[in-house]
């Protein structure tokens, strides 16, 4: 192949692939971009490449996504912020196609592209674009316009400025509602980049227009500027501009609009100061916890713990927790969960004894909850519970209900109980963990499910580090050692893995002399997975006792396992032995 012919080889290939009807294919050849542009060299990149892809993108929209996230880190490819400018053909072609997430990411790299240029190339190139998508026939186009003001206007020279504000003034009095959804869910990040004098003048105007546009999918994107305008805004005028806005949003017809005010409720209580926040917001905020659409109470009661941090224990205790009682037995699953995967952290907000008289009963009402992601949510964040009002009152209250779902039918709810035993033994005690929750560590061994023998392992495991050696040997190594003899073989199997697990924490005589013994009699199981597993389990004894027990025991055990018939078995047995003769050589 010639020198000429090898030059254009990057380029053959792309175009045949391109043109190929499997997408898969076309996909592939988009995200190795990057090396055909390493291939080519800067210069050809951007006489050759650039052009070609904005000659191709008429694709299926997986292919054009690929490229327009591809070409966002471009800048290096084609020679550096001197000639980033080359990149806005295509992204501005890929930011009028008719699939959004295409769009978003076409406008994604758009920002990252003008982030680099110069002001002359920003003046010649980008404003440019940016008048041309505001300005298109295609609403697609002016709704792309509206995420690009933000990276524009700050780079823009102080004589354009009022001509992009006024641009995007249009785009917010748009006839077609998709544009003015744009220009509403885009004026928070566009009013951090402008001038502060604009800001309460010009833009304020536009967002309290928008907020009382008829469509409510306009509204509801408007409610997430009501946060940013709070950061943006002194408090005096947050409280003259906003304030009333999101009052008036908490009551909207529509209940898309109140679940966006649920959502943003705390950020704009933070945004006015807890005085007014108590004052003002926190009764609106009642009304959305008892609001009728359960998705309106869904995005409410996740933010209950936030909003009592801001109040008042007596407003906590005299406005809000009579609500959340109500909530934990709602009729809406999902609503409780909500509740419930919050509602712990009240623990710290409310004290002690609010704790005991409030919120444990909401407690034990959660924790019997028919729903399992109910249950599930209250169990993970009991440690919070524990701090306030110690391991007494919680074994008292809460121990039972814990041991009740330790048994539950569903088994992701016993997972949950087993993963939370460490934390729990460890502020239990080892007397009060040895007669409450021990028997339960060894019957979860013996479960149908897999993945809670595989968890209870690994328990035992993280409680020997907890409790220490002393400890594993006498509750731990004898209880495990009489499972061996099962007649299920998944269970004997559990055994091994324990005893893989628990061998670095007892002494080298419990390891020699009661383990390992359990463990290479079980090579002569009839079963293959078996025997298969104790090849490999015999690599975690191997760096544990001398060289004469791997010699009199180990050894002679693995050779037998490596002319089984079985090739799995003498697969691990063949590495096991490369293992010993490793650990010879070292």
């Amino acid at each position: 192949m010639d020198s000429e012919t090898d030059d254009l080889y990057p380029i053959a290939i792309l175009i045949d692939e391109l043109k190929n009807e499997d997408i898969q294919l076309r996909l592939n050849s988009i995200k190795r971009l990057g090396t055909i542009a390493l291939a080519l060299g800067e210069e050809r990149t951007r006489s050759e490449l650039i052009p070609f892809l904005h000659e191709n993108t008429d694709d299926e929209d997986e292919v054009l996504l690929a490229m327009a996230e591809e070409l966002g880190n471009f800048v290096s490819h084609v020679g550096g912020p001197e000639y980033a400018y080359t990149l806005l053909v295509p992204l501005e072609t890929l930011s009028t196609v008719e699939e959004t997430v295409v769009r978003d990411k076409a406008v994604e790299s758009l920002g990252k592209v003008g982030e680099v240029l110069s002001e002359q190339h920003t003046v010649q190139y980008y404003i440019p674009l940016l008048k041309r998508l505001a300005q298109g026939e295609w609403f697609t186009s002016r709704v792309s316009s509206c995420g690009v003001f933000q990276t524009a206007y700050p780079r823009a020279p102080p004589n354009l400025r009022a001509e992009l504000r006024s641009m995007f003034q249009a785009l917010c009095h748009d006839e077609t509602p998709m544009v003015r959804r744009s220009a509403a869910q885009k004026l928070g990040k566009f009013a951090a980049k402008i001038e502060k004098e604009f800001v309460k003048g010009e833009i304020m105007t536009l967002f309290t227009e928008l907020t009382q546009d008829d469509q409510d999918s306009v509204r509801l994107l408007a409610v997430e500027g009501c946060a940013a305008f709070g950061k943006l805004l002194d408090k005096d005028d947050c409280v003259q501009y906003v304030l009333p806005i999101v009052q008036k949003f908490a009551q909207d017809k529509s209940w898309r609009v109140r679940y966006m005010v649920a959502n943003q409720l705390y950020e704009l209580c933070e945004s006015v100061g807890p005085e007014l926040a108590k004052q003002d917001l926190v009764p609106a905020y009642v009304k959305l916890l008892k609001d009728n659409e359960a998705e309106v109470r869904i995005a409410a009661a996740g933010k209950v713990a936030a909003m009592c941090k801001l109040c008042n224990n007596e407003q906590s205790v005299g406005q809000i927790l009579p609500v959340v009682k109500e909530l934990a037995n709602d009729g809406s699953q999902h609503v409780r969960a909500a509740l419930a995967s919050v509602i712990m952290g009240l623990a710290p907000v409310l004290g002690k004894a609010a704790t005991i008289e409030q919120l444990v009963p909401i407690f034990l009402a959660l924790l019997k909850d028919e729903w399992p992601d109910v249950r599930l949510n209250i169990i993970s964040k009991l440690d919070h519970v524990n701090q306030v009002i110690g391991i007494d009152l919680l074994s008292q209250s809460l121990l039972p209900a814990i041991v009740e779902l330790a048994e539950d039918k569903h088994w992701r709810i016993r997972l949950a109980i087993i993963e939370y035993i460490p934390l729990l033994a460890s502020q239990l005690g080892v007397a009060f963990f040895d007669e409450k929750l021990g028997s339960l560590c060894m019957g979860w061994l013996q479960d149908q499910v897999y993945s809670i023998r595989e968890a209870a392992s690994t328990n035992l495991k993280r409680l020997a580090e907890e409790f220490g050696s002393e400890w594993a040997q006498t509750h731990l190594v004898p209880s495990i050692l009489g499972m061996a003899k099962n007649g299920n073989y998944l269970y004997r199997m559990t055994v091994l893995t324990c005893l893989a697990l628990l061998a670095p924490f007892v002494s080298t005589d419990v390891c020699c002399n009661s383990m390992l013994p359990v463990v290479l009699s079980a090579a002569k199981d009839r079963v293959p997975n078996i025997k298969f597993n104790v090849a490999k389990l015999t690599q975690s004894f191997i760096p544990l006792v001398g060289s004469a027990v791997i010699d009199s025991s180990i050894r002679p055990c693995l050779l037998e396992l490596n002319s089984d018939p079985d090739s799995d078995v003498r697969f691990f047995a063949g590495q096991a032995l490369a293992t010993i003769e490793l650990q010879k050589g070292a």
